[in-house]
């Protein structure tokens, strides 16, 4: 018998940019390795979807569905171009209406794709149902999701052998129409023990036709042996990417793979000094992009807080640009306890992002002074049933937070009963824009919101990490002291200490500390300041500003909101600590701020 040949998708052009480079790459600068590839004889490419759909938007200036149109060009007529969708997500972080669902796969039929990857990152099988249908509608392939991870150590309950035969069952059930299975674990955290017993689990319930795929990362440094066990197994395909993203948080190399298989009953059946030439290529393509060093590491601890490799990197450079690179490991520890109180969600977009948003507020604000509008979400029930239920106090504070109610129906349901959702109100924005209708600026508008409109009336930015800005020597970190609590005489004062300002219930005053006494000659030489007027409203998190709400001069009320900033994929609103007047508004739209930055100032009427 000769060798039994493993199908693999190259993932370089769409996770490897996700896992590397936060998605953030121009089309025109990836094209050659494309065909570069093509001419080594690969034929199946992971060509768009997930990240790279909002973000060529967000970041890159640039339309998707063109550069599906250019993709297809490159990789020629016959090549199988595949996408990634989250179930009624499809490309968005929040969950879509029905004639949105429906229109992602006309549109990506319209441009070039012939398989779509369909998952859901709860494992409901009602979010599968309606838009793996719509996928095989428009003649798509459809390949249809379990996603996998391993819990954090000490955890039960789901993401076992038994729960992922439970999950594909229920799509077998649910009479879902499919032409593949993937077992997908963004994370690459999952056993080799666990991934063999799950495919050959998987293997005998699905007909022979029924091609068999796994998915992992590198992440955790389990990759290959991962992908070994599942192809004695039964697994028929896997997912390899190509250096530079390759390893690391991506997908194992082609090389890598090619090599373990040597001496082996399998084959990859490619040319693998074609490949490397194509490598070189695609190095040369990517010359000019930063690529982070996390992206190249293995982090054997990751189990105990599961973090996507798409996710990891495109997290830490919003880090970096935030100036808080340093608050990472605080970060990633405190996601265990997050995952454990979150119902067990799989940690892939989107609930990877819900998962990391709140372990970033549990250390910037304190624990769960503050739920992340997503996860609360999550929790309560908007995007799905969780695999095992949340905790009940957490559940608790996310619906007194975010003024919700917990919610047994499905996403589909609200969604399609929501006017903010859907083609009517995505059609609103394009005529409040002044911006030409079309099914695809219908569903630009849907997916994306204000960015998507931003875009298509030609003032979005270019927001793309080049090596030669990123590797400058970075400005000094401003030392930050913290905030407390002084009583003097009985009375309490809010004193905040960051980078020589002192700030008194909202007050500054410039102050040098230094050994000694202070001499009479230095008092006298020292002019006396006024102190600002009114107390201070500091920015609670670094942040860029969005939204300004309030105007200098206007009267305002306790807790009114007065901007909005964002960060790590999050809106949040500063609010007035007290009632009084507006008097100033340091903080235009569109500045960076730092944490403890004054951006407004309040003067009591009292």
């Amino acid at each position: 018998m000769g060798k039994k040949r493993i199908r693999f998708m190259c993932t370089a052009f769409r996770d490897g940019f996700q896992s590397v480079y936060g998605a953030r790459v121009l089309t025109k600068d990836f094209l050659p390795a494309v065909r570069a590839a093509a001419e080594a004889g690969i034929d199946w490419f992971e060509a768009g979807g997930g990240a790279r759909f909002q973000a060529l938007y967000f970041y890159c200036n640039e339309d998707a569905f063109a550069m599906m149109d250019a993709f297809r060009e490159a990789a020629g007529p016959d090549a199988d171009l595949q996408t990634l969708a989250r179930g009624v997500n499809v490309v968005g972080l929040e969950s879509q209406s029905s004639d949105v669902v429906e229109l992602h796969a006309k549109l990506f039929a319209r441009h070039g794709i012939t398989s779509i990857r369909n998952f859901d990152a709860l494992n409901d099988v009602h979010n599968l149902d309606f838009s793996g249908r719509c996928i095989k509608k428009h003649g798509l392939n459809h390949q249809i999701c379990v996603s996998m991870m391993e819990l954090p150590p000490g955890s039960t309950g789901a993401h076992d052998p038994d729960f992922y035969e439970m999950v594909l069952r229920r799509i077998l059930e649910a009479g879902i129409p499919f032409d593949s299975v993937c077992f997908k674990d963004a994370s690459g955290t999952s056993t080799p023990g666990k991934v063999h017993e799950t495919i050959k689990r998987a293997r005998k319930l699905l007909p022979e036709s029924a091609q068999l795929h796994f998915h992992t990362h590198e992440t955790a440094g389990i990759s290959i042996a991962c992908y070994l066990a599942a192809i004695e197994a039964g697994a028929d395909a896997v997912d390899l990417s190509l250096a530079p993203v390759s390893g690391g948080t991506c997908q194992p190399d082609v090389a890598t793979l090619w090599h373990a298989l040597r001496g082996t009953d399998y084959d990859l059946g490619v040319d693998i000094q074609k490949v490397l030439k194509a490598e070189e290529v695609f190095a040369d393509c990517m010359s000019a992009y930063f690529l982070p060093p996390e992206a190249r590491g293995v982090e054997p601890t990751l189990p105990f807080s599961p973090m996507p490799g798409g996710a990891l990197t495109a997290n830490t450079q919003m880090l970096r640009d935030n100036g808080i690179m340093h608050k990472y490991p605080e970060i990633i520890a405190a996601m265990g306890e997050v995952v454990r109180k979150g119902g067990f969600g799989t940690s892939v977009t989107p609930v990877s992002q819900f998962y990391f948003q709140q372990a970033f507020n549990n250390v910037m604000f304190g624990p769960w002074a503050r739920i992340a509008d997503g996860y609360g979400k999550m929790v309560l029930g908007y995007f799905g049933r969780t695999p095992v239920p949340p905790d009940p106090d957490v559940i608790r504070l996310a619906s007194s937070q975010l003024g919700l109610a917990p919610t047994d129906k499905t996403p589909l349901e609200l969604n399609d009963a929501d006017p903010s959702k859907g083609l009517e109100a995505a059609r609103r924005l394009l005529r409040a824009g002044n911006i030409a209708e079309s099914e695809e600026n219908l569903f630009i508008a849907a997916t994306c919101k204000d960015k998507g409109v931003a875009f298509l009336n030609g003032s979005a930015k270019l927001g793309v990490r080049w090596k030669k800005d990123m590797e400058c020597a970075p400005a000094p970190a401003p030392k930050d002291f913290g905030r407390f609590s002084v009583s003097v005489n009985g009375r309490a004062h809010e004193v905040t200490v960051r980078d020589g300002i002192f700030s008194v219930d909202g007050k500054a005053f410039d102050v040098t500390v230094a050994p000694g006494a202070a001499r009479a000659s230095d008092k006298a030489a020292a002019p006396a300041q006024d102190a600002p007027r009114g107390r201070a409203v500091n920015a609670p998190m670094p942040g860029v500003v969005v939204r300004v709400l309030a105007k200098v001069g206007e009267e305002i009320s306790k807790d009114q909101p007065l901007l909005v900033l964002e960060a790590m994929k999050m809106e949040v609103e500063v609010r007035a600590p007290e009632a009084g007047r507006l008097v100033s508004l340091t903080a235009d739209l569109g500045r960076q701020v730092a944490e403890g930055d004054e951006m407004a100032r309040l003067e009591s009427g009292a």
